[in-house]
Order: structure tokens, then sequence, then C-alpha cells
């Protein structure tokens, strides 16, 4: 029976590969920037007393959903490709941030934990919502939380931009905004107004530096159904900004009287005071800040970067009360801050504002040497690493023209020759300078690294 030869089958399909949008991929050299950053962030949380977790990448939809807004649109359910029928199918989603998963997991070791308990959490996320500049369907975020049992001090409402724009100054990516409201002072202006779907206006109001000053003036009067008065002073309400405690003049001259609203006031106050210490310019009492996750319950949060106004925030959080109460019956008020590493990297990254020369790791390479023992060369880069160098051995005994080409388009900075024989010495070459010196292995101390 003839048998065809495997030469004379068709090829399999060649797939070409795309990007899959929303979904970023870094090359080496922006990966290793990346990295940094992720370094100098947890350098600053840990700075200030957070410890390290990290979550399960799914939870439950029916806990994703629960924390209100539009998420249910946006969550990612989970199911095998080849789905049985089980029950479990479709039990699971992908979280949607790490506020959420937070909860979960403090009512889950609760007995475990020290309060209060302050965190950092550093992993991805999914949301499926339209990719656009800012906007990911997978992303990193960087959160910092301290929940308490009972009560929270409003002490770590203050900290949290403090810790953030230290963040912002390590990462060096120009000049950031923080700007800070509370909750209390909306729910308590709106209730003094006789708004009865207070929720609803604060969903509304949240959407302003979206659809503008007009198009919340739309909404409130077509969907929330407002009378003009209500919405002039919603809108004047929405207006105040300031850079330090002085808008609590400018709301009491609004004449609403609520004790939510003094309480907020009053909380908001303390932090603004608290933060005079930060250079001017950076920190705002902007009482349009909203914050549309219904959990939300004090102070909110939202960063933006100066130079690039049209910019989605980059950074946002804020206090919440009730959300480990959906696990355990104990309330457990919680703060925490969370800034888009993905968003703000992609950014700088399209801006030119990042460095990436570096295309390697490797700061030295060794090479092999024509009809010399291959040991050699292993042994030369195995003492280097020894000594906290990161080294590569080139693969083979090529030509050099070869080996120090592969150095220069990776920019290793330096090239190392190994001594062939007893008495000679090791020799190092310096790849931006091109100079070549004899050195000592064990002594060799790097100009530039």
């Amino acid at each position: 029976m003839d048998r065809k030869s495997p030469m004379s089958e068709k090829p399999a399909k060649i797939h070409k590969p795309r990007p899959i949008s929303g979904y970023p991929e870094w090359l080496p050299e922006e990966r290793m920037v990346e990295q940094a950053w992720i370094d100098q962030i947890r350098a600053v949380f840990e700075a200030y007393g957070f410890g390290s977790i990290e979550t399960p990448s799914v939870e439950e939809i029916e806990v994703l959903t629960a924390k209100g807004g539009d998420t249910d649109k946006e969550i990612y359910a989970i199911r095998r490709l080849h789905d049985d029928g089980g029950a479990s199918e479709g039990r699971v989603a992908l979280h949607y941030d790490l506020t959420v998963p937070l909860a979960r997991y403090v009512a889950q070791h609760y007995g475990d934990l020290t309060f209060p308990f302050k965190r950092y959490q550093i992993q991805k996320a999914w949301r499926g919502e339209r990719p656009q500049e800012g906007r990911f369907r997978e992303f990193l975020q960087c959160d910092i939380d301290v929940i308490d049992n009972d009560e929270l001090s409003i002490e770590f409402d203050a900290e949290m931009p403090a810790i953030i724009f230290e963040v912002f100054q390590r990462l060096d990516i120009g000049n950031v905004t923080i700007n800070i409201n509370n909750r209390k002072i909306l729910q308590g202006f709106y209730s003094g107004l006789g708004i009865e779907d207070v929720t609803g206006v604060i969903r509304i109001v949240d959407k302003m530096d979206k659809i503008g000053v007009q198009g919340v003036a739309k909404q409130l009067a077509d969907e929330a159904g407002l009378s003009a008065d209500m919405i002039s002073r919603c809108l004047s309400l929405a207006e105040i900004k300031t850079p330090d405690a002085s808008f609590a003049d400018q709301v009491q001259a609004l004449g609403v009287e609520n004790e939510t609203l003094s309480k907020g006031v009053e909380e908001l106050s303390f932090v603004m005071n608290s933060l005079g210490h930060l250079p001017q310019g950076v920190i705002f009492a902007d009482l349009s800040i909203a914050r549309g996750f219904d959990y939300y319950t004090g102070t909110v949060y939202e960063s933006k970067l100066a130079d690039y106004p049209e910019f989605p925030s980059i950074c946002s959080g804020g206090r919440y009360d009730n959300l480990v109460s959906s696990y355990m019956n104990k309330r457990l008020p919680g703060v925490g801050i969370s800034f888009g590493l993905t968003r703000t990297f992609a950014k700088m990254l399209k801006e030119g504002k990042l460095d990436t020369n570096i295309k390697s790791p490797t700061q030295v390479l060794v090479v092999q040497l024509p009809d010399t023992d291959r040991e050699l060369a292993a042994s030369t880069a195995q003492a280097l690493r020894a000594r906290g160098f990161n080294v590569e051995m080139y693969h083979e005994a090529a030509k050099m023209k070869n080996q120090l080409r592969y150095a220069e388009r990776k920019a290793i900075p330096y090239v190392w020759f190994p001594a062939v024989d007893r008495g000679q010495s090791h020799e190092v070459k310096d790849m931006a300078s091109g100079e070549q010196a004899p050195t000592a292995l064990d002594t060799w101390q790097p100009a530039r690294i």
C-alpha cells in the first residue's frame, strides 16, 4: 500500500499573529521599566507599613455584582470551553477590581489578621469595556487599603493621598493633581434639597468629566426629574474647588442645612488641613468628585495627570463602611486608593516619557573564544554572577564580530574576555567607550552599571 511522504502532506494553516484589542503586551525593554515601577511602588507601600497579599483572579459572580454601579455589564464570566452542563459552571468571574476581593479576604481570614489591617495588592484586573486610550480589558492595579473593627480613624483618610503622591514622585510621571471630596457632603446636600433618589443623582454627577456640565444638567432633569432650582444648586456645589479647607465657607453660602452634610464638611476639612505639607497645586477639595460605586460612604479620591487634562483618572478610591458586612456580621470600615499602573504606564510610553534604552538586564557578556575550553567561559561567568553581576555567556565560539554585535544590539555595557592561560589577565571591553583593558576577576568594578 502506498504511503504519502510527510513532505507531501499539506502544511498546517499558518495563523498570522495579531494583537488582541485591550490586552497590552510590552517589549522586553518596556517590561523592564514596568517592573522597576512595581519595585518603586512596593517600596513606598512597605515604607508606610502595608503588607502584601494576593487573591485569586476569580470571585463568585454574585459577590462581584453586589458592589453596585454598572459593573455587571463589564464582568467576564468564566466557564470551560467544553461545558458539560455542570452546576458549578458560570459561577465565577474574573475580578473587576481588587476592593471586593479584599473584602472577601478579610472576612475569610478575619481571625488571623491584626487590625487595623493594612494591605497592598498589585495584581491584574479585567473589564469588558471598549478599548481606547487609557482603557484596557486587562490591566495592572496597585491598591492600598486599611480596614479596622467598628471605627476607622480619619487619619488614614488623610494618609492615603500623601502615600500616593510619594508614589507619583518616585515614578516621575509629571504634574499630578489629587482631587478629594466626601460622599457625606453630596448625600447631605442632596437630601437637604429634598432629593429622594440621592444615589441616582450621585451617579449622574459622577459623569461630569465625561459629559460636561450641560450633559449632567440634562440628565438631572430627564432622568432624575429635578427642578431647575435643584439642578442649579447641585451644579453650584459641583463647581466648588479649592486648594485648602476654604471650600467649607462656600458650601455654607449655598444655604443647605443637613447633619450629614455638616459631618462631611468636617471630615474633608480635616483631610485638607492634614495635607498642607504637600506642594501647592497638588491637592484640591473638588466637590464635583462623586465616584459612582454605591459602597463609598465618606472620603473619595480621584487623581489626574495635570499635563493631559483630557486623559482619564489614573488613581481613585475612597472610604467604605459596609463592604465586608456582606460576608460576616461585623462592622469593618475601610479606606483605600488604587493606582492604575497599566493606564499610566501606557500613557507615559506613548508620550515618550520613559527611558527604554536598556534592552536587557545583562551587564556583562562573557565571550567564548575559538579553540578554547567552553568550561573556561562558563566558570568565568559563574564567578561574576557570584559577585552579584547579571552575566550572559555567549552560546557558541562564534566569530568575535558576531559576539560583539550581539552585545551591541542588546546594549550590554561590558564584554568579558576570559584569561586563556595561567598568568594571563582577563580583559574587559567597555562598549560605550570602546576601551579594552586587563582586569582581575575577583576585584573588577565597573565604571557604570
